[in-house]
């Protein structure tokens, strides 16, 4: 039989617990095998629910329990200096009289969440007085608010890199390549999550003392529009990615062209240069001294330099 064991006063540095009512939660920050041991003494898990706590490779999913549900989660978690987004996993088990959380440190708005519920009574008064169902919904609901955040990053960037993007000065190959690698990391984790929550909904009900449906649907609400606008910016992303390709090519054509011209211009002096540099006695050579067959082989390469711009003009090559 699952359920809820007795546990011990002592317990890891990393195992923290808030008691109000008959509802416990238990936030375990970065687990570790001693605090997985906590939980396999304390509570009646499943031996390999246990073993996916620790795993950082598993999908999103939810077990179900006669006594408790198990659920994985996962959020984008944005790093500043590398400007693209990791995929944090977060783990959930929720019972009648429990819910125990977790996560890696880098979700800061559950610690944000379980340190309000510490020091204000009402808020834990609040959450926890409607089961442990609707407690774990005041997390998700604070996980989706905050993505907002991020999000609102990304399509602040995307708004930088649109005036940059139709600048043909300006190389921003690097920053589209960024941006668009870290819109697919966000879609793959948001549009799962979405999935999870959806089914979340009816299994969670048996252990809230409210009707969660009014709630949940207002959270999928919120992950229906994130999807969205992350599906906006993937399509925003590709033209921003061909614009500069085209306008690359064309940087590209224009550096080609001036090329063609300065090599038309220069290789009739080069062809003459390197003929009096034989050695050979021609007309208009050192050894004749006479400049006007010099001048007579100038007047020809300027006429033919000209005959060469205007086939490279008729060609539309310049």
């Amino acid at each position: 039989m699952v359920g809820e064991g007795k546990g011990p006063e002592k317990k890891p540095a990393n195992v923290k617990k808030i008691t109000w009512g008959e509802l416990t939660w238990v936030d375990i920050v970065q687990p570790t095998e001693e605090a997985i041991k906590y939980l396999a003494e304390n509570y009646k898990f499943h031996p390999l629910d246990l073993d996916d706590c620790l795993s950082r490779r598993q999908l999103s999913k939810i077990e179900e329990y006669p006594q408790y549900l198990f659920i994985i989660f996962h959020l984008p978690v944005y790093d500043k200096e590398t400007r693209i987004s990791t995929k944090q996993q977060w783990s959930v088990f929720v019972g009648d009289t429990y819910l125990v959380t977790l996560r890696p440190g880098a979700l800061r708005t559950i610690n944000e969440i379980f340190q309000e519920c510490e020091l204000n009574e009402e808020i834990r008064k609040d959450y926890f007085s409607q089961g442990s169902g609707y407690l774990l919904y005041q997390l998700l609901d604070g996980a989706t608010d905050y993505y907002f955040t991020v999000l609102d990053k990304i399509l602040s960037l995307m708004d930088d890199i649109e005036d940059s993007v139709f600048d043909e000065e300006v190389e921003v190959a690097k920053e589209v390549s960024i941006l668009r690698r870290d819109v697919i990391t966000q879609r793959r984790v948001m549009i799962p999550t979405r999935t999870t929550i959806i089914e979340l909904e009816n299994k969670l009900k048996r252990f809230a003392k409210v009707d969660l449906a009014v709630y949940f649907g207002d959270l999928v609400d919120h992950l229906n529009k994130i999807t969205e606008t992350l599906d906006e910016c993937r399509e925003i992303i590709e033209v921003y990615k061909d614009a500069d390709s085209i306008l690359g090519n064309s940087r590209t054509n224009r550096v080609i062209r001036t090329l063609a011209i300065i090599i038309t211009i220069g290789a009739p002096f080069l062809i003459v240069s390197s003929l009096y540099g034989m050695h050979v006695i021609l007309p208009g050579g050192a050894e004749k001294g006479s400049f006007q067959p010099f001048l007579i082989l100038l007047l020809v390469i300027l006429i033919l330099v000209g005959v060469m711009l205007y086939f490279l003009r008729r060609k539309h090559l310049i």
